[in-house]
């Protein structure tokens, strides 16, 4: 095929912002579909960004014979039963993170891509795809920092609307779901490993339920892994990874804009040094890096093992603050 044709499965924010104009201007995709429990607003979005088929369910949209591939930007709750009946209608999955509620619930899907094995599917976890995180896991795999002994992060933004999903806990809102998974991914990434143990704390909001602060020490076999995220504070975001004799720090880690160059520093000694790298779009790549697989048969550069064992550790978090102990 010439191009992988994407249908879309809502009108997200997510997907409109970033993901449909990324993959329209990608290499080897194109959005031919999206859909909405509001056909109007499915045919509103459909004429902004040029999608020639919009429809007013979802069901609609995977029963299209023309729609190769699904990215699913549903609240988390519908992220393995949506992805499931996309598998069972034969399309392709890109679905975001975190992968699903539960560990258990992510076994679920997991076994659902077993049984079609022809099919790929992927958790968007875009951050993997911009050239600033391969050059940064590439710095400390050759020894730029020296031995790697830990990683701090930030994440946070404010939003204490109790209506946004995001503060809904029955449908796994909250900001270790939201944001805190991004720092617990980044840290497997560059360990290349899973933590040992694991310690969290969390502060739920009085009237949502959902945690708005979290803070957690991964420990790994070479060293520890610390982040802090919050749903309720002033917007920023750092990571900064030391080792014996260097740094390496990311100016803009996650929500890396696609106007502008992006910035990382190594520090080696007294040495500093600015790494740039030119504008890209991570979306747009992850869009691309997705289509390759399935065009030419490819393993998917994250396997669904690894939204698993993400969510694993999202758990042991959530276990580690209810019992205030090591999990």
């Amino acid at each position: 095929m010439d191009k992988i044709r994407w249908g879309v499965l809502s009108t997200a924010r997510i997907a409109r912002e970033h993901v449909i104009p990324a993959t329209q201007q990608s290499q080897r995709g194109t959005v031919t579909a999206i859909a909405s429990r509001d056909l109007s607003r499915a045919k509103a979005v459909a004429a902004e960004f040029g999608i020639p088929k919009p429809y007013g369910s979802y069901k609609e949209l995977l029963a299209d014979r023309n729609v190769d591939a699904i990215y699913n930007p549903l609240p988390n709750h519908l992220h393995v039963p949506w992805s499931m009946r996309a598998l069972r209608a034969g399309k392709h999955v890109l679905c975001e993170k975190p992968i699903g509620l539960s560990v258990a619930e992510a076994e679920e899907l997991v076994a659902a891509a077993a049984a079609h094995p022809r099919l790929k599917i992927m958790e968007a976890f875009m951050y993997h795809f911009h050239p600033q995180w391969q050059a940064a896991q590439e710095l400390v795999q050759r020894g730029s920092v020296g031995k790697l002994r830990t990683i701090q992060t930030f994440f946070s933004y404010f939003n204490d609307d109790p209506q946004n999903i995001r503060n809904q806990r029955d449908i796994g809102g909250g900001a270790l779901m939201d944001i805190g998974c991004y720092g617990i991914s980044l840290a497997r990434f560059i360990y290349r490993a899973e933590p040992q143990r694991v310690l969290g704390i969390l502060e739920r909001d009085p009237k949502t339920g959902v945690d708005r602060l979290a803070s957690a020490v991964l420990e790994f076999f070479q060293g520890t892994a610390t982040f802090t995220c919050g749903t309720q504070l002033a917007p920023y975001q750092r990571m900064n990874i030391v080792g014996t004799t260097g740094r390496v720090e990311i100016e803009i880690p996650f929500n890396a804009p696609a106007d502008r160059p992006q910035r990382i520093w190594l520090q080696q000694g007294t040495v500093a040094e600015e790494i740039v790298f030119d504008r890209c779009d991570q979306y747009g790549l992850q869009a691309d890096a997705f289509a390759e697989a399935v065009q030419d048969d490819l393993t998917v550069p994250t396997p669904l093992a690894d939204a698993v064992a993400n969510m694993r550790v999202i758990e042991r978090v959530l276990a580690s603050a209810e019992k205030s102990a090591w999990t």
